[in-house]
């Protein structure tokens, strides 16, 4: 534990060293992606799910999904990035991820202080729902943390990986209701039925998850009012404890290699 302690605070000083402005781009970074999205997508192109959050919603999207993209990319980069510790010191390889990813928790965790210091301003109906929001941050890191171990694993020994991941994660970024709202695919009925199979993507019902129990619990669609099945609706929560299970599997059996091969 005080190595992955020490790990973490080191990652996160790192992160921003050298940097004018330092930690506060952990703010500032989502914020100005937040501003572009804002002003294309809501100002210009109009979208809106019909709520008077959806600002917010856009922004609590975007740290979410950054937090993804952060974690992920840079738990698949950490084994090799670290690889002189791992020859001088004898330790458990996968605190290094989770070192990694809890960095960017911490930065999520900031993040989630301003969406909630906008969603005051911004008509936010804060509930009792709220209270589930600490459940849904936590299946979001255990994903995140499934993907880097699997996705870290396998850059170790072939870095085409980050290529290839650059570009699912690009595909998974317009499959997730990110930057545009579920209800524009649910409007059209030819597409409902699409609407429903991207509600089972994990990363989909996190952040639809978060938006529903933060800003809008009367207003945002999630897996739960969606999917009829009630056996159905509990497939992105299994998923998330696969794609977990997989990472530690894969990387706990390729682990012992990993200073050899570096």
């Amino acid at each position: 534990m005080v190595v992955l302690k020490e790990l973490v605070k080191t990652d996160f000083k790192l992160r921003y060293q050298g940097s004018f402005l330092g930690v506060l781009w952990s703010v500032l970074k989502p914020l100005m992606l937040f501003a572009v999205m804002y002003v294309v997508f809501v100002r210009f192109l109009r979208f809106s799910d019909g709520t008077p959050t959806y600002a917010v919603s856009l922004l609590c999207g975007t740290c979410l999904w950054s937090f993804f993209s952060e974690a992920t990319g840079m738990g698949m980069r950490a084994i090799v990035d670290r690889g002189d510790l791992l020859r001088k010191i004898h330790f458990p390889n996968y605190i290094i991820v989770a070192s990694t990813t809890m960095g960017s928790m911490i930065s999520l965790l900031i993040n989630l202080v301003v969406i909630i210091f906008f969603g005051i301003f911004g008509k936010a109906e804060f509930t009792w729902w709220v209270l589930l929001v600490p459940f849904s941050i936590i299946q979001l890191y255990l994903l995140a943390l499934g993907v880097a171990l699997l996705l870290g694993t396998l850059y170790v020994y072939f870095r085409d990986v980050s290529h290839i991941w650059e570009v699912v994660l690009q595909g998974l970024f317009y499959a997730t209701p990110v930057i545009y709202p579920i209800s524009m695919i649910t409007s059209q009925p030819n597409f409902a039925w699409a609407a429903k199979i991207l509600m089972l993507n994990p990363s989909t019902q996190v952040i639809m998850d978060v938006r529903r129990n933060l800003l809008a619990p009367d207003y945002v669609d999630t897996v739960w009012t969606m999917i009829g099945n009630p056996w159905l609706r509990l497939l992105p929560y299994v998923l998330t404890l696969l794609i977990l299970w997989l990472g530690v599997h894969v990387f706990r059996k390729y682990s012992a290699k990993f200073a050899e091969v570096l």
